[in-house]
């Protein structure tokens, strides 16, 4: 198991582990239809620490629909 996903940083950020969940699924489908990691160090790394670490750094983030800015501060 990824040691960031027993974080709860991580779950708060998203709105729960339910939307955490939702968005790794819907991000791991992207890069299994041949979208680019937007990390840089992938060597090593399986599908889910690649997700992980995407919406840890911030760059893969949840689509509510509303208008307000989100915030991209990284985790770490």
């Amino acid at each position: 198991m990824i040691e960031d996903l027993k974080d709860t940083e991580i779950v708060n950020r998203m709105g729960g582990r339910f939307r955490l969940s939702a968005l790794i699924q819907k991000r791991m489908l992207e890069v299994m239809q041949g979208a680019r990691p937007l990390i840089e160090d992938t060597e090593g790394k399986s599908m889910m620490e690649i997700v992980v670490q995407e919406i840890k750094e911030g760059k893969v983030v949840i689509d509510d629909g509303s208008d307000a800015p989100k915030p991209k501060k990284p985790l770490l």
